[in-house]
Order: structure tokens, then sequence, then C-alpha cells
């Protein structure tokens, strides 16, 4: 049995190269993973030695030739390739050891040009990796280091590799390099005459791995599946791990998300009750147990049943609260084992634990964000840099006679941030860091914000100095009159209408501060 490996990452390889070597595998390599080996003591044969050629040309071709292609794409069953082989003295290659130039960290570098991107386009390694992968029954081929512990482990137990795993060896390495090039792709196709780089590039390729099968889509006659991110954002969803309950299913994901994306953007402990991708309660607390009995407070009726998402530790106190009502999907970065222990009397609960992203981040990666959001349409796409503008103190323009007070403004900052995270048209009603009514998704902005009232009555809380969030501006006066009648004493908005001074001679007849964001938050 013969092994050719050629490595760009050297991870591992000596540990497989000496555990095949113990197997009686004769090991052939190229370069610096030939000398790697050599220095580890390793009986290895040059790939120019194997095909009488030299490497040449920096190294782009080494690995180009019949002696090595031939010896992976002959079929043992077909009596003509193994007497084509016999007749120019090819040997058959079985193993393949191939991990590609590091294209895709290259071009993340900032300031990487465009002649260190193309020098870390590997030729050699992919047509190999086809060639090996397409012959798949004869050879096994591995492009991640995390492969070899497993064909080690199965060529210990039964001296050779399955038919099993090296379909799925195969599969892998085609996804490979099909992610490899949609990379090369992406960044090519994003290169501007000057040399910068488009936000869009000509094409796009989307790079996702299955999560699972779903029971159904967002109805039971949808077939459905969850999908991530080729390398998903450090505390993200998909990063979850879910710790007891059913199965997820499609709109139980969808709210996850929300709920998820909505709680991780504050800083101190907070907690949020999403129903049909919506809201319906958020607070800040001092714990997981006020934060959540707040959040509560804000609708009851439309908390039942939903999702709760909680940016700090739950313990005991707010799991014994939480369980007294219906809940479908769980989620915190952490979890006390006496709040577990409550809720294992309630089997069919989701429990959820997601690791919160690391401060301080510099990318919308590294914040545990999406850089782009995608919406399908007909045939085509819709892509956009995501909503991931924040909104500080410094960045609000008072417009109104009447100055907020300190509290009113830090009031206006948590009612902005969670109607980002409402469906326009969104009006919110929040004070003392906790919703007080929430009217999402109507055709009518003045509908949202009778909605919310008559969320807030029948919640038996009061709207009297309340802080109002509108995601857009209003476009007449009537959509303040009807906050500040529902008891508003302070709004933010983003300004921008034609009736803008209408709408600050309105705020300042009432007797209201109003100030400015200057950005939108429609969510559609």
């Amino acid at each position: 049995m013969r092994a050719l490996i050629s490595v760009s990452d050297k991870t591992g390889v000596v540990e497989l190269a000496k555990a095949l070597a113990a197997l009686g595998v004769q090991l052939i390599s190229t370069g610096g993973t030939a000398k790697l080996l050599a220095d580890a003591g390793l009986a290895v044969s040059e790939v120019a030695q194997e095909t009488g050629f030299p490497e040449m040309l920096d190294g782009r071709v080494k690995t180009l030739h019949p002696k090595v292609h031939g010896g992976l794409l002959a079929r043992r069953d077909v009596p003509e390739h193994m007497a084509a082989l016999k007749e120019h003295a090819i040997g058959t290659i079985d193993l393949l050891v191939v991990n590609l130039y590091p294209f895709e960290a290259t071009v993340a570098k900032p300031g990487c040009s465009l002649e260190d991107a193309i020098e870390n386009i590997d030729i050699g390694g992919p047509a190999m990796v086809r060639s090996a992968a397409k012959n798949w029954k004869d050879v096994a081929v591995l492009t991640d280091a995390s492969q070899y512990a497993g064909v080690i482990d199965e060529m210990k137990a039964h001296g050779s590799v399955s038919r099993k795993t090296k379909f799925a060896l195969s599969v892998a390495a085609f996804n490979r390099i099909s992610n490899y090039d949609a990379a090369i792709s992406d960044y090519l196709s994003s290169l501007n005459e000057d040399g910068s780089r488009a936000q869009f590039p000509a094409q796009s390729n989307g790079r996702f791995v299955k999560l699972q099968d779903l029971r159904y889509g967002e109805n039971p006659h949808q077939s459905a599946a969850f999908y991530r991110d080729l390398y998903p954002a450090p505390g993200s969803l998909v990063t979850a791990k879910q710790l007891q309950g059913k199965e997820l299913s499609y709109n139980n994901i969808a709210d996850a998300d929300a709920a998820w994306e909505c709680v991780k953007s504050f800083d101190s402990p907070a907690c949020v009750i999403v129903k049909h991708a919506n809201p319906c309660g958020v607070a800040l607390g001092a714990d997981a147990l006020e934060a959540y009995s707040k959040a509560f407070q804000t609708d009851p009726t439309s908390a039942f049943g939903g999702i709760i998402a909680l940016n700090c530790t739950l313990d005991e106190r707010a799991a014994l609260q939480i369980s007294k009502q219906f809940v479908e999907v769980l989620m915190a970065p952490g979890f006390t084992p006496q709040a577990l222990e409550v809720f294992k009397s309630k089997a069919n609960v989701r429990i959820l634990q997601i690791a919160l992203p690391e401060k301080g981040g510099t990318t919308a990666w590294a914040q545990g964000r999406n850089a782009q959001d995608i919406k399908r349409v007909g045939s085509g796409l819709l892509i956009q840099s995501a909503d991931n503008h924040e909104l500080s103190l410094a960045d609000l323009k008072v417009v109104t006679q009447l100055q907020p007070t300190p509290q009113q403004l830090q009031d206006l900052l948590f009612a902005w941030k969670v109607a980002k995270y409402v469906k326009s048209n969104a009006i919110v009603f929040c004070k003392d860091g906790m919703t007080m009514g929430v009217g999402a998704g109507q055709m009518s902005r003045l509908d949202s914000a009778r909605i919310a009232s008559i969320k807030a009555g029948h919640a038996k809380l009061s709207l009297q100095g309340t802080a109002v969030a509108s995601d857009a501006f209003f476009p007449f006066r009537d959509g303040l009159d009807v906050v500040v009648d529902a008891g508003a004493s302070c709004v933010i908005q983003p300004g921008g209408s034609m009736r803008d001074q209408e709408v600050i001679d309105a705020a300042n007849e009432r007797g209201v501060a109003m100030v400015y964001s200057g950005v939108r938050h429609f969510r559609h």
C-alpha cells in the first residue's frame, strides 16, 4: 500500500505518517512535507524520484504527472487500467493526504495584494484531490487533519479503509474543492480595476453545511433543513448546544435566532421573549430572574409558548419562575446544575446553551454578527450589509425645546435597540429598562402605536411617562399625537420626513422631548 502526502498545513502530519509507516504503508511526499517526514526519521520517497522529473517553476509543477495521476485514477477492477500501469511502470497510490494552499486565510488579511492571492491558488493539490475522490472505491483521500485519527483507527482494526469511509472522504474532498474554488471566485469577482475590492462580488457563491433535516418547514406541507455558514460566527445560533428537549422545528429556529440576536446586543443582564419573530417582552435586570420577570410582564398572553433568551447564566431562582409558563425554547450562555434540574420534569422544553461572542471584536464575524443579510426573491437574491448599526448617546440629536432627562435618554436608547428587532412598522414603549408595549408589523404606523397601547392595557401597564421608539420617521404629526395620547413623554425617531418641522412643532406643543437617531431600522 502506498500513500502520497503533500500538505500545506502540517498539523498532525508527522503523527499520521508514523502511524502509516507502522502499518507498513510506503510513503511518498513532496518538497517541504518530504523534508519534515525525513527529519522525523521516516523513510519517504520524493515525488520527483517517482516521476523521474524534478519539481520546477518554483514548485508550481511537481505532481502534475501521469505517474501521480495514473496511480490515483487507475481502477483496480479494470484489467486494461492495470495493464497500462504495468506497461508504464506506474505504481498505484492507495491513500492521498492533501490540504491546499491557504487561499482563504491569505485574502482575509488586510492589504492582501492580487499577487499574493494568485500565488496562493493551489493547482496540483486540487487536481490530485479530484483524481483520488473520483476513484474513491480504490483510493482514500484525506483533506483535513480532523480525518487522520479515524482513518488510522480503522486501518489498525481492519487492515484497510472501508468502502463507506472512502465514499464519505470522497464527498468531503469534493466539498472542500467546491468551497476552495468558490472562495477564489468570490475574491476575483470582487476586484475593481484599481485593485480595491467591491463589497458585493460580480458572482456570489453560497457555502453552507447542513446541520439537520427538519420535520417540516414553516407549515407542515413544506419540507425544510437547517444549514450553517461554512465558517460560523462565534456566539451565533448555529453554535448552540442543545442540552435537552425535542428536536428544533423550522419556526423554533427562526424565532430563537430573533431572540438571541436581540438579547446579545445588551451588556447588562437582559431577557427577550419572542413570539412569531417579534419581541413581545424585553427587559434589563440585576439578574436573570428580574430581567425575565419584567420581560414577562409586558405581554404575558403572547409569552405563552414563546422563545426565551437570556444573556446571563440562568440560575435556579429564575428557572423556577420560568418553569411556571409554557415555553418552547430557552436559551442562555450558561445554566447552573440546579436550573437544569428544574426543567428535567419538562422534557419537551428545548434548552440551548450558546456562548456569547467575546467583547472587543473588530469585525462583524468576531462580534457574532452576520456581515450580510440575504433574502430570496423569485429566481434571484437580495443581498445587503447587515443592520449592525449601534447608536450611542453622542449620536442623538435633540430637536425639541424640552431636553430629555438622563433617565429618559437611557430609556430612549433601550427602546431604540428593541425596535431594531421588531418587524416594521414598529412602535415600542419602554420605561426603566423594560418594554411596556410593542406594536409590530402593521401597514400603518398609527395602528402599530394603537396596538402597543392596547397590549399595555391588557397587561395592566401604564404608559404614562414612557419613552417611545419608532423604527422610521413619522410622516405626519398624527403618529406623534397617538403615542403622546397614550402617555409617552419622550420620543426617538430617525427624522428625515418632508414634514419633520410639523412633527417637531407638535412635540413642542404637546410638551414632550424628541430626539433624532439619524438612522432607520426597517425590518421586513
